[in-house]
């Protein structure tokens, strides 16, 4: 199997389970839920439901307990989107090439959607005959919270609205970014092996530093498209990092310097994963196609 085929197989038992998981539009109350789908479905770049994959492929996990973590942190990622493109926050009426949901069906249902999908994150990981035994499911639900709360994803977006118009240093702006990007794609590492045979100490530690480095990869590359691409190639707003004055790596240390960056956060990652051999082929392609991507 190519890349490109192993990443369509995968996504699209995700896609069917995200599609067959999430509440009908015929059940009360019919606005949310519809919201919900709304938000979740045929669309974004499901970069996190490939890295849980791809590690727990590594470490001989099941396929059916590989798409019930992929969909949990799928539902927690699209929670994040919805609120922060929210008037409170970041204010963008674009994501992923149609009007954010509270441009679409208002702010209260926006915020009802974000609420409603993280609580049907941790449904998806504790449902009956889902492949994980009591013990997995304890530590991806650990994994999830901590990734997802104040010393995770909500800590990181606290420190971004915080950092408006003043200036960080670069190990600040790496720190924010480590909790904003980096934690749910480091849980994404790790609940793909927790799906498995967990690894042994060191190993766990080189797929943290293989996360940890695609992580910033991924937020480095994202301050670049948004000086560099189009709204209509990105699928949100373009520009609003510079028009909202956030610091970025490319306001600190300039666009070329930060191309540069991206490359070597990608080599750093591949390093990681020498002790592993071929069979992390997938996560080698992951960092390539985080660091090359163009939307």
């Amino acid at each position: 199997m190519t890349f490109p085929q192993w990443i369509r197989a995968c996504l699209d038992r995700v896609e069917i389970a995200l599609q067959n998981g999430l509440p009908e539009v015929d059940c009360a109350p019919a606005k949310l839920h519809e919201a919900m789908r709304y938000a979740v479905l045929g669309g974004g770049k499901r970069v996190l439901p490939l890295l849980c994959h791809a590690t727990g492929e590594l470490v001989g996990a099941g396929s059916q307990a590989l798409v019930v973590a992929s969909v949990s942190l799928e539902l927690i990622h699209t929670c994040s989107l919805v609120h922060d493109d929210m008037p409170a926050m970041d204010n963008d009426a674009l994501r992923r090439g149609k009007p954010t949901v509270h441009v679409q069906y208002g702010e209260a249902i926006a915020l009802l959607v974000g609420d409603a999908l993280q609580s049907q994150a941790f449904i998806a990981l504790t449902a009956d005959d889902n492949g994980l035994n009591a013990v997995q499911q304890a530590a991806l639900m650990r994994e999830l919270a901590r990734a997802s709360g104040s010393l995770g994803m909500a800590g990181g977006q606290a420190i971004d609205l915080e950092s408006i118009g003043t200036q960080l240093s670069r190990a600040e702006l790496e720190t924010m970014h480590g909790k904003k990007t980096g934690a749910l794609i480091r849980a994404a590492v790790r609940m793909g092996a927790l799906c498995g045979v967990t690894p042994e100490a060191s190993a766990m530690s080189a797929l943290d530093a293989y996360a940890e480095a695609i992580g910033l990869a991924f937020q480095v590359v994202d301050d670049i498209l948004d000086m560099t691409a189009d709204s209509a190639t990105l699928g949100k707003t373009a520009g609003k990092d510079a028009q909202h004055d956030k610091p970025t790596y490319v306001s600190m240390i300039g666009l070329d310097a930060s191309r540069d960056l991206a490359h070597q956060l990608g080599r750093d990652a591949r390093t990681a994963l020498d002790r592993f051999g071929p069979q992390a082929a997938c996560l080698r392609e992951l960092a390539n196609l985080v660091v090359n991507r163009v939307h």
